[in-house]
């Protein structure tokens, strides 16, 4: 194999979905010129799990049609993003290097939800345009361009692979962004370089990769007879569609199972307003009722309830769905997916970033239920959820870039009355036409009582059931 592909956050979900996808499809082709040159971003430790084993790690799949333990050979190199920046923008300008894969997080693209530009107030950032070896993806990537540009290394195509709307359209504003904010002698020649040499498909991507335990990696070596510590655990389900705009050329992903549409945006907005705003939306209610795993909080009649209505009579309704795409069976197979008690996804884990998620995933199901004249009874019973969440949960558990700010929004006495109106009105989350919207504040207020009322966690969960029964 020869490294053609630089993925950048090399995580248990890029190793389940990206590094599988790539394999297969070498296989399938024989073209092995698509060896993927591994990026982590935060933490160096994948990288050092994985350079002892030359990149090999084993995907373990848990759950009903579970395909045998394999162990994946596509990663040829792996580098620490953090501690090796320069080393990143070199690989991005090899000339063997004709794609750049993505799976960072929404945060890890430091642009602000409500221009989806790149935040250029972010001290990172900032750090990043003044010259330094960049830390962040978007400099890197940007970085890593401008060098091609000046070497003659040939057009790019950058494939972001993480849940966000018209995820190759926003990475293109951002490093487009990122290039605006060069001095004047780099500005202009990188912009028209990047009009001529590099493209930046959409793409959707679906599959559950829960954090991988202890327990998991002993199992492993049992049936492995080697440790492998960068083993990973997935469901047995997996998607990726995927815009076919490559400057370069590609791996045959569809030999894989991948598929290829000209209706990426149909595609993605489905999965995040039906399955991730429904996770969201489990998470955030499993917590107030403590509940440690999703497929816990899915067993609780009345939140399993709650969360089928809000995606079937809301969310549903207020999209476009992709041809070929049964709406009601999708919802359906998406929350028999959460039920999968083998995968062991954490309601902390789900809920976490919540700021930067709530507006992908529910406030556009609020916007489209109002819009049409009807009342997004049970989003705005996620949306409450998160906001006892955020007011409810010790500083340090609450895992979220912008963690600081909303605790400085938070009122001292926190009752519905404050909390609600308090956290209407943060800015980075809800737009002024929300934060006015009276009947939005009535049902956030209605839901955050029962929420927040209740003497213990089963009468929480009593009231919760009779609303729904009533509702």
């Amino acid at each position: 194999m020869q490294p053609g592909i630089v993925h950048l956050g090399l995580g248990a979900f890029a190793r389940a979905q990206t590094a599988v996808y790539t394999e297969d499809a070498m296989l399938a082709g024989g073209d092995f010129s698509w060896g993927i040159v591994g990026v982590t971003q935060r933490s160096a430790t994948v990288a050092r799990q994985l350079a002892p084993q030359d990149g090999l790690f084993t995907v373990v799949e848990k759950g009903e049609c579970a395909a045998p333990l394999r162990v994946v050979s596509s990663i040829v190199e792996t580098i620490s993003g953090r501690d090796n920046p320069q080393d990143v923008v070199d690989r991005i300008a090899a000339t063997t290097t004709r794609i750049v894969t993505l799976t960072i997080t929404e945060k890890g693209y430091r642009f602000d939800p409500r221009t989806g530009s790149l935040d250029l107030a972010d001290p990172e950032v900032q750090a990043d345009l003044a010259g330094r070896p960049p830390l962040t993806a978007i400099g890197q990537i940007a970085r890593g361009l401008q060098q091609r540009s000046r070497t003659g290394a040939g057009p790019i195509t950058v494939l972001s692979c993480d849940n966000l709307p018209a995820n190759g359209e926003l990475t293109a504003t951002l490093v487009r962004g990122f290039a605006a904010g060069l001095p004047d002698p780099e500005r202009a020649p990188l912009l028209a370089w990047l009009d001529g040499n590099a493209t930046f498909p959409s793409t959707m991507v679906d599959r559950m990769v829960p954090a991988t335990t202890e327990s998991d990696l002993d199992a492993v070596e049992r049936e492995l007879g080697l440790r492998d510590e960068a083993a990973v655990v997935a469901e047995p389900f997996k998607q990726w569609v995927i815009e076919d705009n490559f400057a370069s050329g590609r791996p045959p992903w569809e030999d894989s199972g991948a598929l290829f549409s000209t209706e990426v945006a149909a595609w993605e907005a489905a999965k995040l307003r039906l399955l991730n705003a429904s996770h969201s939306m489990l998470a955030y209610l499993g917590l107030a009722v403590e509940k440690e795993t999703i497929n816990d909080a899915v067993a609780e009649t009345a939140l399993f309830k709650a969360t089928r209505s809000m995606i079937l009579t809301e969310a549903l309704p207020a999209i476009t769905l992709p041809e070929g795409l049964d709406g009601e069976r999708y919802c359906e197979e998406v929350l028999r997916r959460f039920a999968n008690p083998a995968l062991g996804h954490t309601t902390a884990k789900v809920g976490s970033d919540g700021s930067q998620k709530i507006g992908l995933r529910l406030l556009p199901t609020l916007r489209g239920t109002f819009d049409a004249g009807r009342e997004p009874r049970w989003a705005t019973l996620a949306v409450a959820a998160w906001m006892y969440r955020v007011a409810t949960a010790a500083p340090t558990d609450l895992n979220d870039p912008l963690a600081a700010q909303l605790q400085s929004a938070l009122p001292a006495t926190r009752t519905a009355d404050t909390v609600v109106p308090a956290l209407l009105g943060f800015r980075p989350i809800f737009d002024q036409d929300l934060a006015r919207n009276e009947r939005l504040s009535t049902l956030l207020l209605h839901w955050y009582r029962i929420l927040h009322d209740a003497e213990t966690i089963d009468d929480r969960l009593r009231s919760l059931g009779n609303e729904i029964n009533h509702g």
